[in-house]
């Protein structure tokens, strides 16, 4: 199998590649630099190429000859504005239909497109409402397309923005003024969704379905927070804000270069992340607990070993 994989040298784009790549799999990665995906380069079935897939010719170019295409492109910091900011338009509604009509055009009849979870038309956010715009792009641009399509909750790993930044603030921080302290999550492992994404192409009853993904608990924020404390070493105290105050924390941060929190951010959070009850992982697959996972990366040394006989169950 030959595949495109756009948005594939970021945290969960990685851990597809190396899946894939396990597999068998032929994989292309465009990327705007090189230099961002070099990790990549010594994957002998990977080959990493510089490109503007929000080019439409390159696009074409890029997918003659391909089995399938994935779409793994997201931003979470978008601009403000209505429905959505500029940002999200451009990375979650412009780029997934242009995806689809160069598939359409080059006779990949395969897709799979990442989404969010509680990704709405009316959702509160401009990050929600773009993801359930895209989704809508994808399947209006090409309605012959088999498209599959994952909802993941926040995705944790080695080297993810989320508890990997709480820990590092953590370590700065004598106090923790915590936003949105009562926020609901089901973090889901990056090695489970990128064998969720390697699946859906060997199922190809998967297409026309959307699928959540979470993992085995929900958790509240300053529960992720107060655990990535307490794994890495850095326990604080916690400040839960209000939402006035989480709004105007936000609204501050904005204006940090790649701050960790913004206004629309805030307003994602009012919705839980969390999957329906009783839904099941796809594929026969068994998410792993963040406890299991957290402490081989956030921990002291010697703790990833603990975590491997976890998840080997020994």
């Amino acid at each position: 199998m030959d595949v495109l994989l756009v948005g594939g040298s970021g945290f969960v784009g990685s851990a597809v590649a190396r899946r894939l790549h396990a597999a068998g799999v032929r994989v292309t990665v465009p990327t705007r630099r090189r230099e961002r995906a070099k990790h990549l380069l010594v994957l002998p079935t990977i080959d990493v190429v510089e490109a503007d897939v929000h080019d439409d010719g390159t696009l074409v170019r890029l997918m003659r000859g391909r089995d399938a295409v994935i779409n793994l492109v997201g931003v979470l910091r978008g601009g403000e504005g209505l429905p959505y900011g500029k940002g999200f338009a451009r990375a979650h509604v412009d780029l997934p239909g242009r995806i689809a009509r160069a598939a359409a055009a080059t006779g990949v009849r395969r897709l799979v497109h990442m989404s969010a979870l509680r990704a709405a038309e009316d959702a509160p956010s401009g990050y929600l409402r773009s993801k359930a715009a895209g989704e809508r792009a994808v399947l209006a641009a090409a309605p012959g397309l088999a498209v599959t399509i994952f909802r993941p909750s926040v995705i944790f790993g080695s080297g993810d923005s989320f508890l990997t930044l709480f820990a590092g603030l953590l370590k700065l921080a004598p106090l923790v003024p915590l936003a949105c302290p009562d926020a609901r999550f089901q973090p889901v492992w990056v090695e489970d969704v990128a064998a969720a994404f390697a699946a859906a192409l060997r199922h190809p009853e998967s297409s026309g379905h959307a699928f959540d993904l979470g993992g085995p608990r929900q958790y509240s924020l300053r529960e992720l927070v107060d655990y990535a404390g307490r794994v890495s070493g850095h326990r604080r105290p916690i400040l839960g804000l209000p939402l006035p105050l989480s709004r105007f924390q936000a609204l501050v941060m904005e204006w940090v270069p790649g701050g960790p929190m913004t206004r629309d951010n805030v307003r994602s959070m009012q919705v839980p992340s969390v999957c329906p009850e009783g839904t099941a992982f796809p594929f026969g697959i068994a998410p792993a607990a963040l406890e299991a996972v957290a402490p081989g990366y956030l921990g002291p040394p010697g703790a990833g070993f603990d975590a491997f006989r976890t998840r080997a169950r020994r």
